[in-house]
């Protein structure tokens, strides 16, 4: 049983990343999607009661965001594993001006995302952190966590 919680400001390519590496086997719990956090309690309830792997993808830029899955998951005996999506501000806005329509995301939420932004720990509870970024030829790179990449 794992629960997965990514980390990052928007268009740092989470949404992406959960397609590519957890479509076919971890449920998606996404706050865009599920449009309230009443839903969304409802469905990390429901995979924690039924066992099922899930993957929070939502910005979750602080402690307190992240322990409202962090807990219960442990609780229940979930392996958590946080996935933290590094990019530059710089970055990013050249990926959200690619975007069209409601996936584009006001340049105001972004800077106030990344204002808000805490890297994350293992003392929050996670058993393990990885980093994610996109190289030059738009690939996700996935590494080992280290104090000495924050």
């Amino acid at each position: 049983m794992e629960a997965v919680i990514f980390v990052g400001i928007q268009a740092t390519g989470k949404s992406s990343f959960y397609r590519k590496r957890f479509f076919d086997t971890h449920v998606r719990i996404n706050l865009d999607m599920l449009k309230t956090r009443h839903r969304e309690q409802l469905l990390v309830r429901a995979c924690i009661e039924a066992k099922q792997p899930f993957v929070v993808d939502n910005t979750n830029p602080s402690v307190e965001e992240r322990a409202r899955y962090i807990e219960p998951a442990r609780s229940a005996g979930f392996r958590v594993t946080g996935y933290y999506f590094n990019s530059t501000v710089s970055e990013v806005l050249a990926r959200n001006a690619r975007r069209t329509g409601k996936a584009r995301v006001p340049e105001k939420g972004i800077f106030g995302t990344r204002k808000r932004l805490q890297v994350p720990v293992l003392e929050e509870g996670f058993d393990e952190l990885r980093y994610v970024w996109i190289d030059d030829a738009d690939c996700f790179v996935v590494e080992e966590w280290s104090d000495e990449l924050r």
